[in-house]
């Protein structure tokens, strides 16, 4: 690679270039360049917006339906099971019996 660009190089210098058109490089065509960017641009900025606002009344449908609500399942013995009071006592941060008033 380095090759081909002394040789390029020592090319337009024996050549002689007067114009500043011969010392630079020809511009390359990529299969990306074909289409306009700012229609590309201002097409995903659409799309986008209309995303943003399709996603936002899903949301706002979804959580405005409400959700469902079971019956209490059975107090089965074994999910409270208190072989002994704590150490600090049943009124405490943790667990307050006469929070129900």
């Amino acid at each position: 690679m380095a090759r081909s660009g002394l040789r390029s190089a020592s090319f337009l210098l024996r050549r002689g270039a007067k114009s500043n058109a011969a010392v630079a490089p020809a511009k390359r065509s990529f299969s990306a360049s074909a289409h306009d960017d700012a229609y590309e641009t201002a097409k995903w900025e659409k799309i986008t917006y209309a995303g943003i606002v399709t996603c936002t009344i899903l949301a706002i449908y979804n959580l405005s339906k409400g959700h469902p609500h079971f019956e209490e399942p059975p107090a089965y013995p074994y999910l409270h099971i208190r072989n002994k009071e704590f150490p600090w006592g049943p009124d405490s941060l943790f667990e307050n019996k006469h929070a129900d008033h």
